[in-house]
């Protein structure tokens, strides 16, 4: 999962680096994080991992909760009380998944105001891309920080969801 996480981290960054607007702080309104993952297995079998509370609960947290309909929330309560996920602004099965995406907690200002965050769902064989494409950051530093950080974050939320195709359903018995 190291090797995963880190080829997405740095082809994250790479992404990051080629972007000479990202060190300007007033274009972070118009900057886009982009993150994809290739998911050995099914579409179908990834989007119901994404978008069904029982299948987010496999990979992200225990108890995640998905009300998959516009309006609806897409929810993981992580231990330590800090929430993840969002609002649910519009979906197209098996194709893509919208949110008004939360922040982290230390993220108040961003948190706040969101990000959109477009998780898009690609067959490509037996395989599934999943792309994220997370715009509307707050301007400033607090935009930048959390930018950096969900960099990383939203990297590593790829490579867990890989991960649980590659080893199995997250054993959360196991995590206590």
């Amino acid at each position: 999962m190291k090797a995963i996480f880190l080829a997405i981290a740095l082809s994250a960054t790479t992404a990051l680096a080629q972007n000479p607007d990202h060190a300007v702080k007033s274009a972070m309104a118009d900057q886009a994080l982009v993150i994809e993952v290739t998911v050995p297995a099914p579409l179908s079998e990834v989007w119901k991992a994404f978008t069904t509370s029982e299948g987010l609960s496999t990979w992200l947290t225990p108890g995640a909760v998905v009300d998959l309909r516009e309006g609806g929330e897409w929810t993981a309560h992580f231990p330590g009380g800090s929430t993840g996920g969002g609002t649910i602004l519009s979906f197209v099965p098996e194709k893509e998944l919208v949110l008004s995406a939360l922040a982290p907690d230390k993220f108040p200002t961003v948190r706040a105001t969101r990000t959109k965050a477009r998780f898009s769902f690609e067959a490509q064989g037996g395989s599934t891309v999943v792309r994220l494409t997370q715009t509307g950051w707050r301007e400033g530093e607090a935009g930048v920080k959390a930018y950096e950080y969900l960099t990383v974050g939203n990297a590593q939320l790829l490579a867990t969801l890989h991960h649980r195709f590659v080893k199995g359903p997250i054993d959360w018995t196991k995590m206590k």
